[in-house]
């Protein structure tokens, strides 16, 4: 048999996800993915080799509009009324980079 997942692995992967997860949520997590893991393994025992992978259950078809150019609203009007705008653009806070 397998090895389960355990409460450490739960809250290693929940802090690389920036979770913050409580004891009870911990817990919870720990129980589903267990019992995820339990249904691949259960999965992985079938056997599979006749089926054709596929990436969609059903056949995908686009359904996609004409690009058509709209009138819109003046760039000048619409910068002058944003707190900050540089170089004909939005200028906004650097989200990169910074501890949250």
């Amino acid at each position: 048999m397998a090895e389960k997942i355990s409460k450490e692995t739960v809250v290693k992967v929940s802090r690389l996800a920036r979770l913050s997860l409580t004891t009870e949520e911990t817990e919870r997590m720990t129980a589903q993915l267990a019992g995820m893991l339990e249904h691949f393994r259960d999965i992985d025992a079938l056997d599979l080799a006749s089926v054709e992978p596929m990436t969609q259950p059903y056949p995908l078809k686009n359904v996609l509009r004409k690009d058509v150019e709209l009138p819109s609203l003046d760039r000048d009007e619409v910068l002058d009324q944003a707190p900050a705008a540089e170089s004909g653009r939005f200028r906004v806070p650097p989200t990169i980079g910074f501890d949250v």
